[in-house]
């Protein structure tokens, strides 16, 4: 293991944005040997309030990571996941209480829900799609989206050798339960980005892919921060490093500002 990825939790030198929410960027290792920072933003769920914004929902266009944060009054907004031709629809399930925004499973197999109707229930529900049948438990979550699998919850990297790469915007979850918003422009491969969050000092349990290439985003507006990262690099859509602006984005998820 590299001098850069050997240090420990602890080690990281995390900011505190606001509380139950913490950021840090973490040199490490980029494609081909050279040097790249991943972004992390960590948050329990127990002090920090989860939410999304979606344009289905609120009828409005897209919206860049950043237009997100200072409309719904988001400290921190990533990606929600990958969408369809008509610029609303997330390609997978997804549904915000009453509102649904995709009715339609499909074969993606990781599930993120958010927000329990009861105490009881875990605040995070992270679900492998293939390993389980019991998905009415998800009727008691406010929050349920389905996107691609990058780590199953066994710690499994199941993406196969490729050489297709990408700007990647994934969220994760780790050993407490916290949800961890990851983003590096760097353009890796996806067993190799996947390797490489595997190795890092963030307990991640599993992750999903949300975004990737130009339109991979990720935003923090407090705490003194104001961050508007951006992708680029996506082989056969956008295979440079010429952009430098987020893209609108229909759907995010977020972390609700403190007042």
């Amino acid at each position: 293991m590299s001098a850069m990825l050997s240090a420990r939790a602890d080690d990281l030198s995390w900011q505190l944005i606001q509380p139950g929410t913490q950021f840090v960027s973490i040199a490490v290792k980029g494609p081909s040997d050279q040097s790249n920072r991943l972004y992390v933003v960590r948050i329990d769920p127990a002090h920090a309030k989860l939410t999304v914004a979606l344009a289905s929902e609120t009828k409005t266009t897209a919206r860049t990571a950043a237009e997100w944060c200072r409309a719904s009054s988001l400290a921190v907004a990533i990606n929600l996941g990958m969408f369809q031709n008509d610029g609303q629809a997330n390609v997978g399930y997804l549904r915000h209480g009453s509102h649904v925004n995709n009715p339609r499973w499909n074969d993606y197999n990781s599930v993120l829900a958010l927000n329990p109707s009861s105490p009881s229930d875990p605040r995070v529900l992270w679900l492998d799609h293939d390993q389980t049948n019991d998905v009415q438990q998800l009727a008691r979550y406010e929050i349920v989206v389905q996107n691609l699998r990058l780590i199953a919850k066994d710690r499994r990297n199941v993406w196969a050798k490729s050489d297709r790469r990408w700007s990647e915007a994934a969220v994760a979850i780790d050993s407490q339960g916290r949800l961890l918003f990851l983003f590096t422009r760097a353009p890796y491969p996806m067993r190799e980005f996947d390797d490489l969050l595997l190795k890092l000092p963030l307990a991640i349990v599993a992750a999903m892919h949300v975004e990737g290439g130009p339109e991979a985003s990720l935003s923090i507006h407090a705490a003194g921060i104001d961050l508007d990262l951006a992708g680029s690099y996506e082989t056969g859509f956008w295979p440079n490093d010429s952009n430098q602006k987020q893209w609108p984005i229909p759907n995010v998820l977020g972390v609700v500002r403190e007042k």
